[in-house]
């Protein structure tokens, strides 16, 4: 019973925390003025994300080319250890 009321008593909170008013209000950017504080604001903070984003796929794209450079420069490279040990053999 004590869980039917408290789970009425959420619904209701929820209910009335939908229907305010003042949860719908806009922001500045929504309005149109685009020179306000707080649009600027949204601006720099998109610039940011989008550098910091940029920034973390720029540096898993050079790791990747780093480690295709290796890979290659390390199957060009005759390995000593085989060139010693290998003799041609003749056929009798």
């Amino acid at each position: 019973m004590k869980f039917r009321k408290v789970k009425l008593l959420v619904v209701g909170a929820l209910c009335a925390a939908a229907l305010q008013p003042a949860s719908v209000l806009a922001c500045a950017a929504c309005y149109g003025a685009s020179d306000s504080p707080m649009a600027k604001g949204m601006n720099w903070g998109i610039f940011s994300l989008l550098a910091v984003v940029g920034m973390v796929l720029g540096s898993v794209a050079t790791f990747f080319v780093f480690i295709g450079k290796k890979a290659a420069a390390a199957a060009n490279e005759p390995d000593a250890n085989t060139a010693a040990t290998t003799e041609p053999t003749q056929k009798s």
